[in-house]
């Protein structure tokens, strides 16, 4: 036991987390559901990620894990609802790219301000998955215009400056910020349109309400192979095996810099107990490296991870580093 006790401490250590001393191990936990805040509507990405999770944990611990959709301000209501909960083990958040990297560089701007730090009010359990995300457009926009490949696109939003619609699921998502990153990499104008989450902009994007998303590929890929959105490419450095065929935006635009691919974790409220916080990352670990789990992230097109807290707390700091420079080379801001 002392043993452990010591190594509860150097991971905290290691953090960055203040150690509080004399925590009882929660022998009972847990004795009530779970509440695994998800902070963007039901049918969308991070949604679609976070249920094999829930149903697998449940599985190999008789746990209730309950996903509970809260969206909103580009998921950062749910963010904030996680930061300020009781760090008792009973509220989880699925954070992602946006939570964790995009929002902090985007939202602390002028006036605007985060109302959570995703480094200093959340203990980092793992990684679950990263996935593509992949430029869809409006089978009629596409078709009326003669847009087949990423340079057509680039081609007629420069002859048409603002005529372009591009959807996101919000504000500072990687959807969002994957389209300013490529409107700044080759310098057109297209018009950005925030929905509420994934499954309302898909549903005017189809619609044709909207032109154009960069979608997360996992809330996009039954509607791509219906053929009912018309896919030129994909967002990752490499081609993704669910469509082996579509081209890299780096590749078919000679963008060799043009990488934004997405990704998801789950993070704890800071203060959570250590004997409990090794409890949960345990059991969500192995949940994230189970087969059910690989199975169902894989044909979603999502890559599983399932990495340890310390991995996971560097990789959020990186991805911080990485989107500020982002945000401050695309001079994204809020819409």
């Amino acid at each position: 036991m002392k043993t452990l006790a010591l190594r509860k401490i150097f991971i905290y250590l290691l953090l960055g987390i203040p150690f509080i001393g004399n925590v009882v191990a929660q022998t009972n936990f847990p004795n009530r559901p779970i509440r695994y805040i998800v902070p963007f509507p039901p049918a969308g990405a991070t949604d679609n990620v976070a249920r094999p999770i829930a149903a697998e944990i449940a599985k190999q611990t008789g746990w209730n894990v309950v996903i509970e959709n809260k969206p909103g301000a580009g998921a950062n209501i749910g963010a904030d609802y996680v930061a300020k909960s009781p760090p008792d083990g009973y509220t989880w958040l699925m954070a992602s790219v946006g939570t964790h990297g995009i929002n902090p560089p985007l939202y602390n701007q002028g006036n605007n301000h985060l109302p959570f730090d995703p480094i200093k009010d959340f203990l980092p359990v793992t990684l679950v998955a990263r996935l593509p995300n992949v430029l869809v457009l409006n089978n009629e926009f596409a078709s009326r215009n003669k847009i087949n490949t990423v340079n057509d696109l680039i081609a007629y939003a420069k002859a048409n400056p603002g005529k372009v619609n591009m959807a996101s699921s919000g504000n500072g998502t990687s959807i969002h910020m994957s389209g300013e990153l490529f409107k700044s990499m080759t310098h057109t104008y297209m018009l950005h349109l925030p929905y509420k989450g994934s499954n309302q902009a898909l549903t005017d994007l189809i619609a044709g309400n909207v032109d154009i998303m960069f979608d997360n590929l996992p809330s996009s890929i039954n509607f791509i192979k219906a053929g009912r959105l018309k896919a030129i490419a994909v967002t990752t450095a490499k081609r993704v095996p669910a469509f082996p065929d579509l081209p890299t935006i780096a590749e078919a635009a000679n963008l060799p810099s043009y990488e934004a691919s997405s990704w998801f974790g789950i993070v704890l409220p800071i203060n959570t107990p250590p004997e409990l916080y090794n409890k949960i990352s345990t059991e969500v670990i192995k949940a994230v490296k189970s087969a059910s789990v690989k199975e169902a992230f894989l044909a979603m097109g999502a890559e599983p991870v399932g990495n340890s807290n310390a991995q996971f707390a560097e990789f959020i700091k990186d991805e911080i580093a990485k989107w500020t420079k982002v945000v401050k080379d695309s001079g994204a801001k809020l819409d």
